[in-house]
């Protein structure tokens, strides 16, 4: 399964006409994307609001490099005058092989990461800044430290779309407690948050992509169009509208 990302804001406020960030998203194999932000000079000040996806990314700019994530609710990102930032986004249960954490060591955080890798995290954030590509040259890095994540992963994931958890452990032949152990290490939540965050992305996705909120609870497999709402609003801190 392929997460839906946090989708960029327009490029300027519809309401003021201001100048918003630039945020770009490039494909990368592995990944579930490479990202750029950047706010000019003058601007104002910007807040992104980050929602619930199951992914970590590191994340480079001139004061070093962050890990943020995997979030159980919504988180404000600010963005300053003059601020530009290169990132890779992990792959739901992929980073800590990268890491070298369980991912719940870092569940709704934004850790530096020299707390994880020591001098070797500032010796990456130079390389980066004197790069010519810094996007290149930040995912090389996390290429180099890529290794293979825990099997239960993508079966995990495949599972927790169309059953519970309970028929997802007896499919995958492990009980429940050594399912939420190894669920909580890989994505950083048990697995009914996971199956609770996946299926919010699903419906998010479908709604951007034309389909009717019904249709779309439906679909990802809520009880209804309210039950929907009220996970977007629990998830996002928000209406589902003005998510979108």
């Amino acid at each position: 399964m392929s997460p839906t990302v946090r989708r960029p804001p327009p490029a300027t406020d519809p309401m003021t006409g201001s100048a918003r960030r630039a945020y770009r998203e490039y494909r990368a194999a592995g990944l579930a994307c490479v990202w750029t932000a950047a706010l000019p000079r003058g601007a104002e000040p910007f807040v992104q609001r980050v929602v619930p996806d199951g992914c970590v990314d590191l994340i480079w700019s001139e004061a070093g490099i962050l890990v943020a994530g995997p979030d159980t609710g919504p988180i404000p990102a600010v963005m300053r005058p003059g601020d530009a930032v290169v990132a890779v986004r992990f792959r739901p249960g992929t980073a800590p092989p990268v890491l070298g954490v369980p991912a719940d060591a870092v569940r709704d955080g934004r850790v530096p990461l020299r707390d994880l890798w020591g001098a070797e995290a500032g010796r990456l954030a130079e390389a980066v800044a004197a790069a010519g590509d810094r996007r290149a040259a930040l995912v090389a890095a996390v290429r180099e430290r890529m290794g293979p994540p825990d099997p239960l992963v993508p079966a995990l994931v495949a599972a927790l779309e169309r059953e519970s958890v309970r028929d997802a452990a007896g499919g995958l032949g492990i009980g429940e407690r050594q399912l939420r152990r190894r669920s909580l290490a890989a994505f950083g939540y048990g697995p009914k948050t996971l199956q609770r965050v996946l299926r919010f992305q699903r419906a998010l996705a479908m709604v951007r992509a034309g389909e009717t909120q019904a249709g779309a609870a439906y679909a990802a497999g809520y009880a209804d169009q309210a039950h929907f709402a009220h996970e977007v609003r629990d998830l996002a801190g928000e209406p589902v509208r003005n998510l979108l």
